[in-house]
């Protein structure tokens, strides 16, 4: 398949994604307050694509959702040629994208984050993965999650899920704290097996991911929580951040190759605290 074709199937894709995710966490608020999108360029000068991001704040279920989707290309700079697969042959490069941080009113709802998205430079990869921050611990919701997890993962390759569980737990690690984020999900990078089976999978990881979100909030929302419980989710989120701002190769990767700034830091919650 031509790579121009593969580039436009897979932005396709996270675009609807978007539009899709979007429309069932304004449903989870039962319509009663919009996104609002911010659309960006990545030069003022020339064409070099760009993105929309879209944040709710402040609903009765989501305290701040932003919902990421992005289609840039260029020149890697010089800094950047030696860090990224294939581009020391030549620095053009294309990216594309979708990523997504839901920050909870309520304690009891985990903070909730996805991504997926195809890099093309002399040759194409996809990396992503999805993953799960409670700040009070529920073992019947760690135990869903891995359940569905390694079910989509089985339908693809066996192997899929105990390979990018384990790097998800190693990923989303802080050696600072000497304590993982979460309880894990999965994450994945350079995966260029088959480009056909390799879509399929990240399609249906962002369908699993759709499911999941839903399913957890849906079953959580209505419970009652104390002031001390939304500490301790203040407390989780200061993690949240320093991972964030610290190890995140996504928030570096957008920043060095002229990202939307305020896009890339959408995942911060709005609210965090140190003790």
């Amino acid at each position: 398949m031509d790579k121009e074709i593969k580039k436009k199937l897979a932005s396709n894709w996270f675009k609807l994604l978007q539009n899709i995710i979007c429309d069932d966490i304004e449903k989870i608020e039962n319509k009663k307050i919009k996104f609002k999108s911010k659309t960006w360029n990545r030069s003022k000068i020339k064409d070099e694509g760009g993105g929309e991001f879209r944040i709710l704040k402040n609903g009765k279920i989501f305290e701040k959702v932003g919902v990421n989707f992005s289609e840039v290309y260029g020149k890697f700079s010089k800094e950047m040629v030696g860090k990224i697969p294939g581009a020391n042959k030549n620095p053009n490069f294309w990216a594309s994208g979708i990523s997504v941080v839901m920050h909870m009113n309520n304690p009891y709802i985990p903070a909730i984050h996805f991504n997926t998205r195809f890099i093309y430079t002399t040759h194409g990869w996809f990396g992503g993965g999805m993953d799960v921050t409670p700040c009070i611990t529920d073992n019947k919701e760690k135990t869903l999650l891995h359940k569905e997890l390694k079910k989509m993962c089985d339908r693809h390759n066996k192997k899929y899920y105990k390979k990018y569980k384990k790097w998800c737990d190693e990923y989303f690690y802080l050696p600072h704290r000497k304590e993982t984020r979460g309880i894990g999900g999965i994450f994945f990078d350079y995966k260029k097996d088959n480009w056909e089976k390799d879509f399929k999978f990240i399609s249906d990881l962002g369908v699993t991911f759709q499911m999941l979100f839903n399913l957890i909030i849906r079953s959580k929302y209505k419970k009652k929580w104390t002031m001390k419980e939304k500490e301790l989710q203040y407390i989780k989120r200061g993690r949240y951040a320093e991972f964030n701002l610290l190890y995140d190769r996504g928030t570096k990767f957008g920043l060095q190759t002229g990202g939307n700034v305020e896009g890339i830091l959408m995942s911060l919650p709005p609210i965090a605290k140190w003790n």
